[in-house]
Parts: C-alpha cells; sequence; structure tokens
C-alpha cells in the first residue's frame, strides 16, 4: 500500500519549533490530524525567518497517515572490498575532498592511497595545543594541515551554493553515516562543530581503510614523478616513490611548498583572484540583539549575519564582505610557517562562546597583485607579505595585532584592547600598518556600511583582528571541464580548495566524488 503522505510548510514561534512534542502537535493540527492518525512525521527543512518584529522558524514536513517509504532517509552507503583491485588513485590530502574522492574512488571499485602530510586528529590536537600556548608553528601539523584539513577545526559550515557541482544531499547524509548529527539534512544551514567533527573525519579514514584502501600520514610530498607529460606518482620527504594509475591533487589552499613545486616542475598553475582582510570579533549578546531584536534569545541559535558592500578607491571598485561568520565561535591561530600570523574562526557544535566573529575581506585582483615579478605565485607572494609583516608588528610570535573597530574607522590607535577569544592573546597594532593603504580603506568602507545595516556594528564594542587570508587559494591548477585532467599532465587531477574548485567542506567533497569519477573514467577499475 502506498503511503498517505501530507506536506505541510508553516511558521512557528521559536518555543514551538524546537521542541519536539509542541511540534509534532502543531504539525498535525496544520494537517487537520490528532495524535494517533499519523504514523511518522518527516521534517525536511528548517529555517529561521527574523525579518518580523520577532523571529519565527519556517518548517517544511512530511506527514505520513500509513507507514512511509522504507528509503525516505535516502541509501545506506556500502563499500565494497577494493584492497585486491588492479587499479589505484593515488590521492594527495586528506582534508574534505580527499576523502570524499578515497570513498568515490572505492564504490567504483578502484583503490585509494591517501598522503596527508599532517598527523591523525587525535595526534593533531597537541600541534594544535603548542600553537595556542606555546606560538609554536609545526608547518606539517597545525589549523591547516592534518587529518579533515582546515575544516577539521571549523565551524563545519555545510551550507554551499554549489548546487550544479554535484548531490549535496548525498555528501550530508556520507556525513551523517559517519556520525554527524541528523539535523544536517534539515536546517537550511547547517553545520557540525569544531568538537564533533574529528570524530566524524576519523569516521571517514576508517572506512577508507576497512574497504581496503590506505591512508598515510606523515607523509609530505616533495617531488613529482613525471614521464612525458604524464605524472605517475610522487616521491615524499622521506625519499620514498609512491605510483598509481592516476593522481587527484587535493592539498588545500595553504600548500604553498605544492605550488612551488609545480612552479619548478613546469607544471602550469595561474595567478587567481582571492580575498584578504581581517576577523572581526562582537560579543555575541550584541548580533544576537540585533537580528532576534531581543536580548535573551531564548531557544534560537547564536544569530549569524551574511554582509557585502561595493567599494570605490583610485577608479577600482572592490567587494568587501563577511565571510565564515562564525557565532558563539573563537578565533584561531592558522598559520602554516614560523614568522606569520594568520587567524581563522571557529565554533563548537552548541555555538555558545560569548563572541561572534566573522572574517571581513576585501576582495584582490589579479591587477593589485605583482604579477610580472612573481608570474603565477603572485597572490602566494602577497598573500605571505602581508602575513609577515602581521607577525613582524605583533613581536614575531602568535599574538596578533589588532585594533578597536570604532578606533580603526577614525584611524587612531587603540589605548586598549577588548577581550578576545584568541588564545595566544593580540597587541595593539594600527591595522593600516599592517594591510596597507588600500586594503585598509576598503575595509573602512565596507565597515561603515555593514554599521548602517547592524546597529552597533562599527563601533569600539568590536575589534578587528589580522589577518583572515587564507579565505581562498591565490593560485589555479588548471583542468580540462570535461575530462578535470590536467591539460598538459596526463594523469593529475587538480581537486578542491587547493586546485581553486571549491569554496568549503560539502563544495570539496562533491569535487573530490567528481575527480574519483574523472579518473575512473580515465583508468576505468578493471
Amino acid at each position: 500500500m502506498s503511503s498517505q503522505k501530507q506536506e505541510i510548510e508553516l511558521l512557528l514561534p521559536p518555543e514551538v519549533a524546537y521542541d519536539e512534542l509542541a511540534r509534532y502537535r502543531a504539525l498535525l493540527d496544520a494537517a487537520g490530524l490528532v495524535p494517533g492518525q499519523a504514523d511518522f512525521v518527516h521534517l525536511r527543512k528548517r529555517s529561521i525567518d527574523a525579518r518580523g518584529r520577532q523571529p519565527l522558524v519556517r518548517l517544511r514536513a512530511d506527514i505520513y497517515q500509513t507507514p512511509p517509504p522504507t528509503d525516505l532517509f535516502g541509501p545506506w552507503f556500502q563499500y565494497p572490498d577494493v584492497s585486491r583491485a588492479r587499479r589505484s588513485v593515488l590521492i594527495v590530502g586528506a582534508g574534505p575532498a580527499g576523502l570524499f574522492a578515497a570513498l568515490r574512488a572505492i564504490e567504483l571499485g578502484i583503490k585509494p592511497i591517501v598522503v596527508e602530510r599532517g598527523k591523525d586528529v587525535r595526534t593533531r590536537r597537541r600541534d594544535l595545543a603548542a600553537l595556542n600556548k606555546e606560538h609554536l608553528v609545526n608547518p606539517d601539523s597545525n589549523y591547516c594541515f592534518g587529518e579533515g584539513g582546515a575544516g577539521t577545526y571549523s565551524d563545519g559550515k555545510l551550507y554551499t551554493r554549489s548546487t550544479k557541482r554535484g548531490d549535496i544531499q548525498r555528501i550530508l547524509r556520507i556525513l551523517v553515516q559517519h556520525g554527524a548529527t541528523p539535523d544536517i539534512l534539515v536546517d537550511a544551514h547547517p553545520h557540525i562543530g569544531t568538537n564533533k567533527l574529528p570524530y566524524v573525519v576519523a569516521a571517514l579514514r576508517e572506512s577508507v581503510r576497512q574497504a581496503g584502501g590506505e591512508v598515510l600520514f606523515d607523509t609530505r610530498v616533495d617531488d613529482l614523478i613525471l614521464e612525458n607529460n604524464r605524472l605517475r606518482g610522487v616521491v615524499t620527504a622521506t625519499g620514498q616513490a609512491l605510483e598509481a594509475d592516476a593522481v587527484i591533487l587535493a592539498t588545500g589552499h595553504s600548500a604553498r611548498d605544492i605550488y612551488e613545486l609545480l612552479h619548478r616542475r613546469g607544471v602550469l598553475i595561474e595567478a587567481k583572484p582571492f580575498a584578504l582582510g581581517v576577523r572581526v570579533e562582537h560579543p555575541q549578546a550584541l548580533i544576537d540583539q540585533a537580528q532576534y531584536r531581543r536580548q535573551d534569545r531564548g531557544v534560537l541559535p547564536a544569530a549569524s549575519y551574511s554582509l557585502v558592500h561595493q567599494t570605490q578607491w583610485k577608479n577600482r571598485q572592490r567587494g568587501v564582505f563577511s565571510f565564515c561568520m562564525c557565532p558563539g565561535g573563537f578565533i584561531v591561530p592558522a598559520a602554516t610557517s614560523p614568522g606569520e600570523v594568520v587567524v581563522n574562526g571557529m565554533s563548537p557544535s552548541r555555538r555558545d562562546s560569548r563572541f561572534a566573529n566573522s572574517g571581513i575581506v576585501a576582495a584582490v585582483e589579479l591587477e593589485d597583485m605583482d604579477v610580472r615579478q612573481h608570474g603565477p605565485l603572485a597572490g602566494l607572494k602577497f598573500q605571505q607579505e602581508i602575513e609577515q609583516r602581521a607577525c613582524r608588528l605583533a613581536g614575531g610570535t602568535q599574538l596578533a595585532p589588532a585594533q578597536r573597530l570604532g578606533d580603526f574607522l577614525k584611524s587612531r590607535v587603540s589605548p586598549e584592547l577588548l577581550e578576545t577569544s584568541y588564545q595566544p592573546g593580540l597587541v595593539s597594532v594600527p591595522m593600516d600598518q599592517v594591510l596597507g593603504p588600500a586594503l585598509a580603506e576598503r575595509l573602512r568602507q565596507g565597515f561603515q556600511n555593514f554599521g548602517r545595516k547592524i546597529p552597533g556594528y562599527a563601533t569600539n564594542l568590536a575589534q578587528i583582528v589580522g589577518v583572515e587570508s587564507r579565505t581562498s587559494s591565490p593560485v589555479r591548477i588548471p583542468r580540462d571541464r570535461d575530462t578535470l585532467q590536467h591539460p598538459e599532465v596526463q594523469g593529475l587531477f587538480p581537486c578542491g580548495e587547493g586546485a581553486g574548485y571549491a569554496g568549503g567542506i560539502v563544495s570539496a567533497a562533491m569535487d573530490g566524488e567528481r575527480c574519483a569519477e574523472a579518473a575512473f573514467a580515465a583508468i576505468g577499475a578493471k
């Protein structure tokens, strides 16, 4: 017998929407039913509508009066044993692109060999502790490098606009299968949280290993095995040669040594636009009041925001926008080499910190870089120069340069700074000296506009912390649109954020799957 289903959409007060029993009764009432008349309520989507005087929660749900279909939540993924597969793919990088490429390769009957320069998530924590407390930067194990990549210790945002690049729900179901909360299948802006992501990442790795794939940590790639314009494998830092039928390069946006290696070995790469700026930190209560228009947000999650403004400076128009907003979060040190200061944001799953932070960044176009001198590495050098200046001006450790936002807007030194979530600590520095005149002026215009949109935003109740520079890769590794192979080097499949084809966990995961499928099309599984 087919399931009798009603589709319901309604707006509810937060206290009802986030209470399971109250929500159930409200949905049944909207369907004209009473308890006992519905076997199952499937919540399909949940989003917050804060446009009115009081915030409401919009729900979409299916109500079944007969047993629902058995495949309601989609398939539970099974991975065959590929330990003896005749074809293999070498995957450089164990971030979301690399791990999802490995799982998709297994589904297609190819054995993946994943090499990761950093450590597994558990061991990686020691290096993060040393970075936060002792200001020690391990170039191979930090917030950017290690199992799960930069996304492991982040907010774990899963929202993406890349709806045409793959099956978003498939990626989310795989994450749920590996321990993520099922809420990510429902929420309009899902996230996992930095406290839960390490367990999900470790589960993904174990699925690869249990299916016969290999995952090798502390394995940095130092050279390429190139023969007749074909990439046959890589050479690790220990001198070990690893060969495979194809190589998926999924190293993330901060693997500068890989870009330099490709350039040195004559593999075509290109400079690309990116964005650079600061982290701005507010009291979370200020953002809650501005967005929800009430002091006590009750059961509502910590409020977030998304801002954008077009700026004009010396006849050049550039966008300034919020990036990776972390409600109830922390600012963390994201440097990958000694002598540089980089900041990023993360949030635990409950988003219960007293602070809200977001990247506020300005677009950096090719004409803003010194392409004539540095060629395809121009953006990388631009990025590196500002990170090193930030470190030097703040004292040469992981102390970060900072300025109260109202003082920055008035070009005056902050005599004292606010309390911060950034564990290594802050130093009062005029941020114009760190950013240079062009970026500083663009950020001023952006903040002035944002202050008109959010009451209290552009005041000394907030402070800016520098620098937010790893928004995306400043280098693109080109690939054919159809085959996803490098246009000049056969067997090389540039992948994910590091190659310039993704911008977050989900888009990187989808790109990893696409590259695995492209490798399968090129080499087959027999």
